[in-house]
């Protein structure tokens, strides 16, 4: 693979460890890693890409996702449901899916957020019905080209045993744990540079037992993987769990062995202080998924007195039904807009949240190799046009979640070209938009 260099951007925004910006300036991939940032850089024989007019940022990171979701968007009955109710609505249409429902899915919702800058995302898979399985997840993920962390999720209780799912939609948990060793022992790749990582990943406190939850932790550690679920994510979540286990949340997650920096939760809008202090002591991750807690009405996460405290927080954009998009920019922009909302207008800045969304994201996922545009670091980078009418009239080009373009011009993972002047181009996106919506048709009757 020939060298890359991203020359003469208006601005490189680093996000390295002194938080530098750059005027002007170049970045040099070699061999899938950043080999120089600076101004004035050459490089013979590389490939040039001209950055004119645009400011380069860290590809965006993906802490909480749902690709499987994306066949099942706006559907009517779960439009204006909470999240109990919107599940219920949701796992009889999922039921019906297959190997092609969850490889197509992900296909187009991986396109979607490459297009929004993500570079590395996580995808929390959870129901396997009709053969499906993390193969199918992980093959679209090798066609699109983004490096991709895919966590097998599982659910053990149904409804004839008081849970929410249907009995056709759960497991054995005896096969959940073979599965989960199966996939890691095929996939998982611990090295510098990965393009993919397992990990192990019970749906939720309401849809497992006590024993998976503690199971499912020793085998991760075991086997040297990363630990994620759902958490207190609105108010039923944590009335369940106070009925339940006879405590919140966070004394569940800790009393089981889910809480550490090899662990993540999602959602996480109702920690308490005491909670935001044993995620930061523990430094145990969270995903926050803005626009998903929004559209389910499930409150504004406290990010900003988690921050404070010290925990790491990353973005998701959690599942494309409960969104209903797959924009991690716009994530971005939307968790900056509602900390000021809860907070005031200086609780959080454009630069604080494109850090969250890069850095932060990195971090949540045990990646120091990602992140930031610094030498050595994964190639991972985004190019974003400020040249156009959604930055006309912008004194602060840096500034790009608050007056910027909404998608890439250009994205590169592990230095190879994924989005090319606007367009995906590491496979054939619009065969895939053609089949999905056959498939969505075949839901529908």
């Amino acid at each position: 693979m020939p060298d890359v260099l991203i020359k003469g951007a208006v601005a490189v925004l680093t996000m390295d460890d002194t938080r530098r910006e750059l005027s002007g300036a170049d970045v040099l991939i070699r061999d899938g890693v950043i080999a120089d940032v600076g101004v004035g850089l050459e490089a013979g024989g590389a490939d040039v890409v001209l950055a004119t007019g645009c400011v380069v940022t860290p590809g965006l990171v993906n802490t909480h996702h749902h690709l499987y979701q994306t066949l099942t968007r706006a559907v009517p009955g779960g439009q204006d449901a909470l999240l109990f109710g919107w599940l219920q609505t949701l796992y009889p249409i999922w039921a019906r899916f297959g190997p092609e429902e969850m490889y197509i899915s992900a296909q187009i919702g991986l396109a979607e957020l490459a297009l929004s800058g993500c570079t590395m995302t996580s995808d929390h898979l959870y129901l396997f019905p009709n053969g499906s399985r993390l193969d199918d997840t992980i093959a679209a993920a090798d066609d699109v080209g983004l490096r991709f962390h895919p966590m097998r999720g599982a659910m053990s209780i149904g409804e004839s045993d008081g849970g929410l799912p249907p009995d056709s939609l759960v497991e054995k948990e005896a096969a959940i744990l073979e599965d989960c060793i199966r996939v890691i022992d095929a996939f998982h790749d611990p090295t510098e540079g990965a393009m993919v990582r397992i990990g192990v990943a019970p749906c939720s406190p309401f849809s497992v037992t006590r024993d998976l939850m503690r199971n499912a932790a020793i085998l991760a550690r075991d086997k040297g993987v990363m630990l994620h679920t759902h958490l207190a994510e609105n108010d039923e979540d944590i009335a369940y769990s106070i009925e339940k286990f006879g405590c919140r949340p966070g004394q569940y997650a800790e009393d089981l062995g889910w809480t550490g920096p090899d662990v993540w939760h999602a959602h996480c809008v109702k920690l308490d202080g005491q909670e935001i202090d044993l995620f930061a002591r523990s430094k145990t991750g969270v995903a926050h998924c803005p626009c998903s807690n929004c559209r389910l009405g499930s409150g504004i996460a406290p990010v900003r007195a988690m921050r404070d405290a010290g925990v790491t927080v990353g973005l998701g954009v959690d599942g494309s039904a409960s969104n209903d998009g797959g924009s991690l920019v716009g994530e971005a922009r939307q968790m900056m807009l509602l900390q000021r909302v809860a907070n005031g207008a200086d609780a959080m800045s454009s630069r604080e949240a494109l850090e969250v969304a890069t850095r932060g994201g990195a971090a949540v996922l045990g990646r120091d190799d990602c992140g930031q545009i610094a030498v050595g670091k994964r190639a991972d980078i985004a190019i974003w046009d400020v040249s156009g009418v959604h930055s006309a009239g912008s004194w602060d080009v840096g500034a790009i979640l608050l007056a910027g373009p909404t998608s890439v011009r250009d994205l590169f993972v592990e230095g190879r070209r994924i989005v090319a002047d606007g367009h995906v181009v590491s496979f054939d996106l619009a065969s895939a938009i053609v089949r999905q919506g056959q498939l969505v048709q075949k839901l529908q009757e």
